[in-house]
């Protein structure tokens, strides 16, 4: 952590705060803001307190160490290189030559650098040693980041997990709240390997270790949520991208092996026979996440470096910390995901799509319904299962992160009858789905030709805003986008008093004006921002319950669900700052942020 940091300095990516804050929402707030600037850097907070419990920690917090697109080069390296690196490993062919043989060699020589290393001995990790009730988690600096959170979580540790025959070995990240000094919460969602390994130890009725490291290197961080096949441990990744063996010692109460150098190890055992209640915690999503059962792990040591830095990172409304991580994973996996999907050319998950709420895929077209071929195939693949919204574009598309032209080539050829409506396993965080963890999804053939004709006529924002209000006053706002192409968009806000399938209907007699009309709540929502649309529609719709088509104009109600939508389900709040926190901190001129800023990333 120390070289990380001084690896940020060196390349003027970091920022050091000297004034004493709190654990408790006002460090995470200020990198919550920080993130989100153009200009974002690596936060070193040393003045760290913990002012309910009374208590000054002299330990440091480094935030936002993936500041930007430069920070992730430098902590992981370029991901197409690395990519293309992966892809020529796939591709390999029996050497014929001698030359040949040598470069095989080579590349087949370097691969003995994934294996891990389990060293003898103590490591760096290991210099304090804290056992049984002298091990307190309250000795951590561990944030609480909002305000209806559940209590404080540790953002960005490193779960070291093995199977019950210990032949599989596995790192995650995973939310782990702090229920007390001894007690920690396991958030193991259902497709995670640490959760298969769990059902092993429960079914066999033993105890199952777990070393949880934080710090070190920034990479086992990234490695840990890297989407790799069930069965390969992340750390070999490590190896292969750095081209070095991971340094591992064993934990000092279980038999995990851990990176000798992590700032932290916090080890201990769960008891698969008992679960507790956890969250809510504002998450990735931009939401909070419900309350929900999962295992807890009862803590037996934690150890440290003499010197240790604590590692965290802050979730809620995008943009945040993972879109520069998730950007360096599409690159580096886009070779493994094309051995699934061999017409594959490349693929976007957009940072205000949530990731796993909307991909945009171009593919190399071959016949028709090639496109829903591939959406089966995303939609049955790992970590691409939990897609949402899928969009596939042909091979002639423009770049997929150039937004304003794929969106217009993407609208140029929208067709309702080339959409795919289907339903299956989403997100755990995805709470507008029914049921949990079940949901619709939505998949766009976009690969043919333009087309033919727009088929509406166009009217201006407001004497069309003048018309829907004159059928119904719940609607407030109105503005439309790309009315350059085949389908332009119709955003409304509305105060909601039923379900809009009803608003739909009563619309009919302007339908000669519209083509894709999209609803969200005027209490939550500014129509003017699309970026944020994007971000609430992507999170508000379920494609079974929430499109509406009427012969070729379609609807999407992203408002918030409730009875009159038949939702069952408790609708979470949205992740927002703390009013109170931000005004302190702007008035001790720890943050210098606008009130157009908080608007525009709905703070």
């Amino acid at each position: 952590m120390k070289e990380a940091i001084e690896l940020l300095k060196k390349n003027d990516l970091l920022r050091v705060i000297d004034d004493e804050l709190d654990i408790y929402l006002e460090i995470p707030h200020i990198a919550y803001i920080e993130v989100k600037k153009e200009d974002s850097k690596a936060l070193l907070f040393t003045n760290v307190v913990d002012k309910k419990n009374n208590k000054k920690f002299d330990i440091p917090v480094l935030m936002n160490v993936f500041c930007n697109e430069k920070a992730v080069k430098l902590f992981i390296g370029d991901g197409d290189k690395i990519g293309r690196e992966i892809e020529s490993l796939l591709k390999m062919k029996p050497p014929t030559t001698f030359s040949e043989k040598l470069s095989t060699f080579g590349k087949l020589f370097a691969l003995k650098n994934t294996i891990p290393k389990k060293l003898k001995g103590k490591g760096e990790c290991q210099q304090v040693i804290k056992l049984g009730s002298d091990a307190k988690l309250s000795d951590l600096p561990i944030l609480t980041t909002w305000e209806q959170d559940g209590g404080p979580f540790i953002t960005m540790g490193q779960v070291y997990t093995t199977s019950l025959n210990g032949e599989l070995k596995n790192l995650g990240m995973y939310r782990l709240q702090v229920y007390d000094d001894q007690t920690l919460g396991m958030h193991w969602q259902i497709h995670k390997d640490s959760n298969h390994f769990f059902h092993e130890y429960k079914k066999a009725g033993k105890k199952m270790p777990v070393s949880i490291g934080i710090g070190g290197d920034p990479m086992y961080i990234w490695c840990g949520q890297a989407p790799l096949p069930i069965g390969i441990f992340e750390l070999m990744l490590y190896g292969f991208v750095k081209n070095k063996n991971v340094q591992l010692v064993k934990s000092i109460t279980n038999d995990i092996y851990v990176p000798k150098d992590n700032d932290f190890i916090i080890e201990g055992f769960v008891d698969p026979s008992k679960m507790r209640i956890e969250g809510p915690f504002g998450d990735h999503t931009g939401y909070y996440t419900l309350e929900e059962e999962y295992p807890f792990m009862q803590i037996s040591a934690i150890t440290s470096k003499k010197n240790p830095t604590y590692l965290a990172t802050v979730v809620g409304k995008p943009p945040l910390e993972d879109k520069y991580m998730g950007h360096a994973t599409e690159r580096i996996f886009l070779p493994l995901l094309k051995t699934t999907a061999p017409d594959l050319i490349d693929y976007y998950m957009p940072e205000n799509g949530v990731f796993h709420n909307l991909i945009i895929a171009k593919i190399k077209t071959l016949y028709p319904g090639h496109a829903s071929q591939m959406m089966h195939a995303f939609w049955g693949v790992g970590q691409m299962s939990f897609v949402k919204h899928a969009i596939f574009v042909n091979e002639d598309a423009p770049e997929l992160t150039s937004h304003e032209e794929i969106t217009k080539y993407i609208l140029n050829r929208i067709n309702v009858e080339d959409m795919l409506i289907s339903k299956g396993v989403v997100d755990a965080l995805d709470h507008s789905s029914p049921k949990f963890a079940v949901g619709g999804k939505l998949g766009l053939d976009c690969t043919g030709d333009e087309i033919t004709e727009l088929g509406i006529t166009l009217l201006d924002d407001v004497e069309l805003l003048q018309k829907m209000q004159n059928i119904s006053t719940e609607i407030k706002a109105l503005k439309q986008y790309f009315l350059d192409t085949k389908n332009p968009i119709c955003v409304i806000s509305v105060e909601k008093t039923r379900n809009q399938k009803y608003l739909f209907e009563e619309l009919k007699p302007l339908f000669g004006h519209i083509k894709i009309l999209i609803i969200v709540d005027s209490a939550k929502n500014d129509v003017n921002n699309p970026y944020m649309l994007v971000w609430r529609v992507c999170n508000n719709i379920d494609s079974n319950r929430d499109l509406f088509i009427d012969e070729n104009i379609m609807c999407l109600d992203a408002t918030d669900k409730n009875a009159h939508d038949n939702f069952k389900r408790r609708w979470p709040d949205d992740v927002d700052c703390t009013k109170e926190v931000i005004e302190s901190l702007r008035e001790r001129k720890i943050i210098d942020v606008s009130d157009e800023f908080i608007k525009k990333f709905y703070l």
